[in-house]
């Protein structure tokens, strides 16, 4: 499972009736890997991973599955209580995908050798490989980091919770406590915003939600950033990236919503997102919309 570029996290479309779009995201997902997406992470984040039920889960995968068509590698969420973890990557692999991102056990704060402990054992239910997730209630010391690489198929670490002193420290156990392939990922939501701040600890992928409904502008931002384009780099951060931060941050679940709405107003119907996330309001989408246009400017 090798990872470059731009990762893509595409949205789970919804029909008029509430329920799963399949054509729709069909569709999302070949244009992101027509356009040049690094990877696909299906039913994550930005796909609505808490609102999905397991059936939902399993056909989500195999339409991105089948959609990339081996161009590039597919990972899919799991995460939530230990069974449903366990059945989401057990659905992941009959499905098709190539790994899987492990989000955070549901709702509840654990020490962190009890995060260590709930990532082996969805690890001994699969053999695929994993990307621990850390954010919110699922928080790795250095030393927790480091044991994750004794479990075999603990590929990589992704961090969304932004403390760049904490996530140097972990890199450097990690780097001390196995010499072999260890991916870390920056996570964070609109992720380009702390590119800079990560690859100076050694971390450069991360993960695209512009990608999404703007990929000119996320490729654009990429190529900049690993061609040394600092001034291409500070006019997208300032221009289209930071805006973007600021109207995410009026309410919160605007980092899904928006990437939503972004992506009908490209031209792909994606329907509402489910609650409790809340759609964003009309006069949002249309501060997106001009921010769509001045990103779309700034790349030419």
């Amino acid at each position: 499972m090798q990872l470059d570029g731009v990762l893509f996290f595409p949205v789970t479309p919804f029909g008029a009736d509430g329920e799963l779009a399949e054509d729709v995201l069909a569709k999302h997902v070949a244009r992101g890997v027509a356009e040049g997406a690094g990877g696909v992470f299906a039913a994550c984040g930005t796909g609505e991973f808490n609102a999905l039920g397991i059936d939902e889960y399993a056909r989500v995968v195999r339409i991105a599955v089948e959609s990339a068509a081996g161009r590039v590698p597919v990972l899919s969420g799991a995460g939530g209580s230990l069974p449903f973890a366990r059945d989401c990557a057990r659905r992941a692999a009959e499905a098709g995908a190539d790994g899987l991102l492990l989000l955070p056990p549901y709702l509840v704060s654990a020490p962190a050798d009890g995060l260590v402990r709930y990532v082996r054992e969805v690890a001994a239910s699969t053999d695929l490989p994993i990307i621990v997730y850390q954010r919110a209630n699922a928080r790795f010391t250095a030393a927790a980091a480091a044991a994750l690489t004794e479990i075999p198929n603990v590929a990589g670490f992704k961090d969304g919770l932004g403390d760049i002193d904490a996530m140097q420290r972990i890199v450097l156990a990690v780097r001390e406590a196995t010499d072999r392939d260890f991916t870390f990922f920056n996570g964070l939501p609109t992720a380009e915003m702390t590119v800079p701040a990560y690859r100076g600890i050694g971390v450069s992928l991360y993960s695209s939600a512009v990608f999404c409904f703007l990929p000119e502008v996320a490729l654009a931002f990429h190529k900049a950033v690993t061609a040394g384009d600092d001034d291409l780099v500070r006019r997208l951060l300032a221009g289209f990236y930071r805006p973007l931060v600021e109207l995410r941050d009026l309410v919160p679940g605007y980092a899904v919503s928006l990437v939503k709405a972004g992506v009908a107003l490209r031209g792909l119907d994606v329907g509402r997102v489910r609650p409790p996330l809340v759609d964003a309001a009309p006069e949002h989408v249309a501060r997106l919309e001009k921010l769509i246009a001045t990103g779309l400017d700034i790349v030419g």
